[in-house]
């Protein structure tokens, strides 16, 4: 008689993308560039300017580049925004990036 087996399969899959290491956290925003990026899928026109105005009472010298000027994560400009994004968030001096706010 032939023995019944039974095949285990792992439910999580096999890694395929290699880990990278997060970049360090800064100590402080204070006199740091923050540049806001949006998807605009929650509320952005709302949400952002109390942002800007929590963060300017907390942190003296903070700069912060509002997200219009980088344009909307999506949509059908999306890939030349996303080209581009690098460039310009080095062209605008930027610390740090608040992006998918609210998603």
């Amino acid at each position: 008689m032939k023995e019944l087996g039974y095949e285990v399969v792992w439910p999580r899959g096999k890694r395929v993308v290699e880990r990278m290491r997060l970049a360090r956290r800064l100590d402080t925003l204070e006199g740091k560039t923050v540049c806001e990026l949006s998807n605009d899928r929650f509320r952005a026109d709302e949400t952002f300017p109390m942002l800007r105005e929590e963060l300017s009472k907390r942190f003296p010298g903070i700069k912060i580049v509002p997200w219009e000027e980088f344009g909307r994560m999506g949509g059908p400009t999306e890939d030349k925004i996303l080209a581009d994004l690098p460039a310009k968030m080095k062209t605008k001096g930027c610390d740090v990036a608040i992006a998918g706010n609210g998603c």
